[in-house]
């Protein structure tokens, strides 16, 4: 008799922790009613929501037909959040940018090969991507590709560290095969 009890008894507990847990388990003590109906008061402030962040601008080169046969299959893996950071609309004249936060951290497949990755200069590695790092502007940082079969730049705020470069590599090594780097003259 005993153990049917208890067999009865243990669901029927569990039930009721999750029914007080989901419906009412964390009121705050300045609500009205104190019914413990609707949502908990949260104090501080909501991170920021891509609808929340304004539109940035990117510039881009022309889409070229490499960038189109390449870039589409990188694009549909980036992720709506970034480090911490959301997503937000980009106005571009080429499907193939994408933003998060505010001070923006931008991608661009496709982008031309950047100017100072010349013979010589050595490229950095990270989890399998190899990398040519231009921090000649003060305010950004601007990572990109060297060995895949388009351009893929990351500019990052100058501030940012390579965390959002680290997270985005595994998506661009899957999307992207490798390629031999070709630097300039």
């Amino acid at each position: 008799m005993a153990l049917v009890t208890a067999a009865v008894l243990v669901p029927v507990v569990v039930a009721l922790v999750v029914l007080v847990n989901v419906l009412g388990g964390s009121v705050d003590a300045s609500d009205a009613d104190h019914s413990g109906h609707g949502p908990a008061t949260i104090d501080g402030t909501a991170p920021p929501q891509r609808e929340d962040l304004p539109v940035v601008p990117v510039e881009v080169p022309p889409v070229t037909p490499e960038a189109d046969a390449s870039c589409p299959a990188l694009m549909g893996t980036l992720p709506l959040e970034l480090t911490g950071e959301p997503s937000r609309r980009v106005d571009s004249d080429s499907p193939y940018a994408y933003a998060w936060g505010d001070p923006p951290i931008v991608l661009v497949c496709g982008v031309d090969r950047p100017a100072g990755f010349v013979t010589g200069v050595s490229a950095m590695q990270i989890n399998g991507v190899q990398w040519y790092v231009d921090t000649s502007d003060p305010e950004s940082t601007v990572w990109t590709t060297v060995d895949r079969p388009v351009y893929v730049e990351i500019t990052l705020p100058a501030d940012v560290d390579s965390g959002p470069v680290t997270a985005l590599t595994p998506q661009i090594a899957e999307a992207l095969p490798y390629r031999e780097p070709q630097p300039g003259p």
